[in-house]
């Protein structure tokens, strides 16, 4: 076991030199594809709901006394999820599902997103003005996280007219 241990290391430690001077990152990132607007998304047929085609999708499930928010991964399943029924949030409500519990959550669901470093998803909500779900959507907004994901970059084939620049090659 020891010896199949050194030869993983040693192998680790060969594939990992490089010449002295040369400056050089290893990004260790799964999700580091996505913010770069390459990774695959699932894009499934145009009719189905609920749509398919996110890499983050944000779901707002309420129940008569709590209210729950998920950040959901296509292929991983829920990311973060925030509720009212949590003991830190539920102590300092009067209801679990009233106005004041749909904006607080919204800001803790913020928080949450901010920190593990997520700023864009997908939200199918239609918010109606004056509703519970509007002022969770504009908290979440306020604090930055923008509920639209932006498009795919697909690759650019030589028979394609349009060939969009790419977001990290400067053009001047």
């Amino acid at each position: 076991m020891a010896g199949s241990a050194k030869q993983i290391f040693s192998k680790i430690q060969q594939t990992n030199n490089v010449s002295k001077g040369t400056l050089y990152v290893v990004n260790r990132n799964p999700r580091n594809l996505e913010r770069l607007r390459l990774a695959y998304k699932v894009d499934g047929y145009h009719l189905e709901r609920p749509v398919r085609n996110f890499w983050h999708r944000l779901e707002l499930n309420a129940s008569k006394k709590y209210v729950t928010a998920k950040l959901v991964h296509f292929e991983n399943g829920p990311v973060i999820e925030c509720s009212t029924n949590e003991w830190a949030l539920k102590r300092h409500l009067y209801k679990g599902n009233d106005f004041t519990a749909f904006i607080t959550l919204g800001k803790v669901f913020a928080s949450r997103c901010l920190d593990a470093g997520l700023t864009e998803v997908r939200c199918d909500f239609i918010p109606s003005t004056g509703k519970k779900v509007d002022l969770f959507l504009r908290t979440v907004e306020e604090s930055g996280i923008c509920l639209k994901e932006p498009n795919r970059i697909r690759p650019a084939y030589s028979w394609d007219m349009h060939r969009p620049e790419k977001p990290w090659e400067v053009m001047e």
